[in-house]
């Protein structure tokens, strides 16, 4: 790697770290440490939501699957998550951050479920922390795989090498300053996103002679890569768009609602964060596209190997001066750490609020919960790095960034979708209800993905067929089956009280649309 590249990429990290020592000083309570003291103005909580989003899969994922298979793979993909996400502003994060405030100044989701339902037994609280711990360490891990595939590629280093470099750096400003230090870092890593996937699309095109010279060059290598149609059917189009869906569930994502600095600020933010990522996709499906042409003559993809992923980072080593080079470089980072700080910080809050607090030492200070949350940092962390040190991409069965992604958030929009939208708009749900829809989706999307995957074996050869023979993707059944145990179980048993009736109506009085 040249020497510019690597400066400018040793400054970012620098950076990042220096952000975690000045949050560090401004975190004095487990409140600050989980969730900022809720000071996060409208900017700042959209692109940190964004980043956080992201992940990996906006820089490597997503033009990999437009690369692979052009319009038809991505732009379904992208509608879906762009509707989801702003009815997911539209009318959850003001009522969201408004109920939570309401139920007991809740600070973290399991939280805000004992809180909202009173749920004396505490099954809610530690059922949903479990669920949080067990799904973000495997999303955790996926992300490290992605981290260590940019270090392998970028610094030609050996992959655990790799996994350990880019762990250390979030483990450490993730470790000092808590939620002010992701978010801000979030922020940062947001707007570099934004730039490099704004940047290498219009730099690409320009070089290949511009966009009607792409386009004509992608129709040469196959016209089916521009029909949005090509090598989908409705099932296939209903599963894309179902990724929508899960962000109504993604407590990494959701927290940055709860941390608002107010209801009011909620359509600003709104309107930022759409713009951020409406932009950011269609760059990510350019970049895929555009590759197809570049790469012509070269393709990613053959019968030795699949590396359609990379396309992006092959770009930042074709078509930039060195400097420019290291910041895109920085921007995979970015995509990937502000995802895996956010995971690892909403589950340290689960160990610290929801286990040690609630079931060890209920009588715990401030003080000692944040060095809690701190060493949950750590915890989960080396558990999802001993995860990751098994996925490496060299290994044939190694599943692809998107694959790893998409298993995690149908869990979590399956298990935790339909609980937050009706426990936010429908008076008449029980914790009976959400302890059932919590289960039952969560369940759904195990037991579909099991029965809807064929085995493989060593060469990649179906060895036995799936048990249902078409490939919807889990989080639809999950989805549907949940608000159908959440309204039966609600329904059964003791309604509401009057205080969550109050409780109600007080948070859907300060709700800002």
């Amino acid at each position: 790697m040249d020497t510019a590249t690597l400066i400018t990429f040793i400054v970012y990290l620098v950076g990042m770290l220096a952000i975690g020592i000045i949050s560090y000083r401004l975190t004095s309570n487990l409140s600050d440490y989980v969730l900022g003291g809720r000071s996060l103005g409208p900017g700042v909580a959209a692109l940190s939501a964004g980043a956080s989003d992201m992940s990996s899969w906006l820089l490597l994922g997503l033009p990999g699957a437009a690369y692979a298979a052009g319009l038809g793979g991505s732009i379904w993909l992208a509608v879906g998550l762009t509707i989801g996400a702003y009815l997911n502003w539209k009318f959850v994060a003001s009522r969201l951050r408004s109920y939570t405030e309401v139920a007991n100044d809740s600070i973290t989701v399991p939280d805000f479920f004992e809180n909202r339902f009173k749920d004396g037994s505490r099954m809610l609280r530690v059922i949903s922390a479990l669920v949080i711990l067990v799904f973000f360490t495997f999303y955790t891990s996926s992300g490290l795989v992605g981290g260590a595939i940019l270090f392998q590629e970028s610094f030609d280093m050996g992959y655990n090498t790799a996994l350990l470099i880019g762990a250390i750096v979030i483990i450490s400003y993730t470790f000092l300053g808590g939620f002010l230090a992701v978010s801000w870092t979030d922020f940062i890593q947001g707007i570099l996103m934004f730039l490099a996937l704004i940047v290498a699309p219009i730099v690409a095109i320009t070089e290949l002679g511009g966009w009607g010279s792409t386009m004509d060059r992608v129709e040469a290598v196959d016209p089916v890569y521009l029909d949005a149609f090509a090598g989908t059917s409705a099932i296939g189009i209903i599963s894309l768009l179902a990724w929508g869906l899960g962000y109504f569930g993604q407590p990494h994502i959701i927290t940055r609602f709860m941390a608002l600095r107010s209801t009011k600020d909620v359509p600003k933010a709104r309107w930022i964060g759409m713009t951020w990522m409406i932009l950011a996709i269609i760059g990510a499906v350019l970049v895929g596209i555009s590759g197809i042409a570049y790469f012509a003559d070269a393709p990613l993809i053959t019968d030795a190997a699949d590396n359609s992923e990379k396309v992006f980072i092959l770009f930042t080593d074709v078509l930039f001066n060195p400097w420019v080079s290291g910041i895109l470089l920085a921007a995979i980072l970015s995509a990937i750490m502000s995802t895996i700080d956010s995971q690892l910080l909403v589950s340290s809050s689960a160990l610290a609020e929801d286990f040690y607090k609630a079931i060890i030492r209920k009588n715990a200070s401030d003080k000692e919960l944040v060095w809690v949350g701190r060493l949950g940092v750590v915890l989960i962390a080396v558990i999802a790095i001993l995860l990751a040190l098994g996925g490496n991409p060299a290994n044939e069965n190694s599943s692809s960034i998107l694959d790893l992604v998409s298993y995690a958030w149908a869990g979590f929009g399956a298990a935790f979708g339909p609980v937050i939208l009706l426990s936010l708009f429908w008076k008449g749900m029980t914790r009976n209800g959400a302890l059932a829809g919590m289960i039952v989706g969560a369940v759904t999307v195990v037991a579909w993905k099991l029965l809807s995957t064929p085995e493989l074996n060593a060469a990649g050869e179906v060895v036995q067929e799936a048990v249902i023979p078409f490939s919807l993707y889990e989080i639809v059944p999950g989805f549907i089956l949940a608000i159908l145990a959440i309204v039966i179980f609600s329904k059964i048993g003791p309604q509401p009280s009057e205080q969550i009736q109050s409780e109600f109506n007080e948070a859907a009085a300060n709700d800002v649309k």
